[in-house]
């Protein structure tokens, strides 16, 4: 009996929210007022207070979809990440093959690369809101920041890990440059680059929400710190929790690109019978 409830393809989704169950309900006894917290606050309502209690978060997401209040904040934050998203990507991808296929150009611009990697790009925020105002723009940039080196390196290191086998029976078939790049190279660089996208998606909305924490009027990282100014801890984890949500949707639709444009790759279960 036990085989058949034990986690597997068929039922898997199902653990998965049984899981998501099972930490709702910890969180509502470690924070109820009359149970746990007794034992280790002097006061049971701090953990209420320090922690939020889950019935009211879920209350608070609800009031702000059947009210309409969090459409407007949750369109501009939508926009601001899909556009850091897209750009970075693009960036991140052009830049990426650009110095993988230019020895010289990658010898020249590689301390540069390092360099601005390794600055803390969060640091960048006021920066952008004096450059491009307190607008979107100055949250897209910082996303963008964020999101361009994930793709770079990712991209960067999967052209520079074709095999040389591969390239050359594809040089001797006669493939020019046009179709080295687009038979050889890009195929051997998506692998790595939707690996980096599925990350890319939590940062992009990282620089949005950054960049609404230091000088915005609209967007869910405002209602955020609209909270914390009050001390409404249950609105603070209903805003992270609406964040997860819809990170977690653009992530889903990033797989379903990645498994469709990656057909030509195996499966690990055809790869195990081969």
């Amino acid at each position: 009996m036990w085989k058949t409830l034990r986690p597997n393809r068929a039922n898997l989704v199902i653990w998965q929210w049984l899981l998501l169950v099972l930490c709702f309900v910890l969180w509502y006894v470690l924070t109820s007022p009359t149970l746990l917290p007794a034992f280790y606050f002097d006061d049971p309502n701090k953990a209420a207070f320090f922690f939020g209690e889950p019935q009211k978060v879920l209350q608070r997401i609800w009031e702000w979809f059947t009210g309409g209040e969090i459409y407007l904040h949750l369109w501009i934050t939508l926009v601001e990440t899909v556009l850091a998203f897209a750009l970075g990507t693009a960036l991140g991808l052009g830049v990426g093959l650009w110095l993988a296929l230019s020895p010289l150009a990658s010898a020249l611009f590689d301390p540069y690369i390092k360099a601005a990697n390794s600055m803390p790009r969060v640091i960048l925020a006021p920066i952008f809101g004096v450059w491009f105002g307190l607008g979107i723009w100055s949250k897209v940039a910082l996303g963008v920041t964020l999101v361009f080196f994930i793709v770079f390196f990712n991209v960067y290191q999967g052209v520079k890990e074709v095999s040389p086998v591969v390239l050359a029976n594809a040089r001797m078939l006669g493939a020019n440059g046009k179709q080295l790049l687009r038979f050889v190279y890009l195929p051997s660089a998506m692998s790595w680059v939707f690996s980096s996208l599925h990350t890319s998606v939590g940062l992009a909305f990282v620089g949005s929400v950054v960049g609404e924490y230091l000088g915005s009027a609209r967007g869910v990282g405002y209602l955020i710190l609209q909270a914390e100014g009050t001390f409404d801890i249950n609105t603070v984890f209903a805003g992270i929790l609406v964040l997860t949500a819809f990170a977690l949707v653009l992530d889903a639709i990033v797989g379903m690109g990645e498994r469709r444009l990656m057909k030509w790759q195996p499966k690990t279960g055809d790869t195990e019978k081969l």
